[in-house]
């Protein structure tokens, strides 16, 4: 059986999004380099044509993976997130104990991830340690460096 993939509604739009343009964009554009680089004559030291099909392969492969994670995708249901604990979808404002730095995190599937827009990975070990804490909870998280301990402050949607 197939690995069922967790995205929110907007991450499925975008997987949707970009298999589309792999495959009305991308797919013709190397076919007309392959057949560009067929024109050019001799194929056995062609290297226009070599690393065509190349691209080609790893185009498929990645359509194929993309069209796997569109077919094995469910979409989590926002309006049924408990606020009394961290878990996915959930934004979480922590403090570094020891710093005072204070982070505000959303809880996001793994192709989701963006830590510039603040999307946190659940796979990750900061997220791993917040998952099923309430608010007011201090966790320790083993990073390289050592532990580091975080106090939750708030939970929100």
């Amino acid at each position: 059986m197939a690995k069922v993939h967790y995205v929110t509604e907007e991450g499925l739009q975008r997987l949707r999004a970009e298999l589309e343009q792999m495959k009305n964009v991308e797919r013709p554009a190397i076919s007309r380099q392959i057949a560009e680089a067929r024109d050019k004559g001799d194929l056995s030291e062609n290297a226009e044509y070599d690393a065509a099909k190349d691209a080609q392969g790893l185009l498929e492969m990645k359509i194929s993976k993309l069209e796997n994670m569109v077919a094995t995708a469910r979409v989590l249901d926002e309006s049924r997130i408990d606020l009394s604990q961290v878990q996915i979808l959930t934004k979480v404002k922590i403090k570094n104990v020891a710093t005072k730095a204070i982070m505000e995190y959303t809880l996001v599937t793994e192709t989701e991830a963006n830590i510039k827009e603040g999307k946190l990975a659940v796979g990750t070990p900061i997220a791993q340690a917040l998952l099923g804490k309430k608010k007011g909870e201090v966790v320790e998280v083993q990073v390289p460096s050592g532990i580091i301990k975080f106090e939750i402050l708030n939970i929100s949607k």
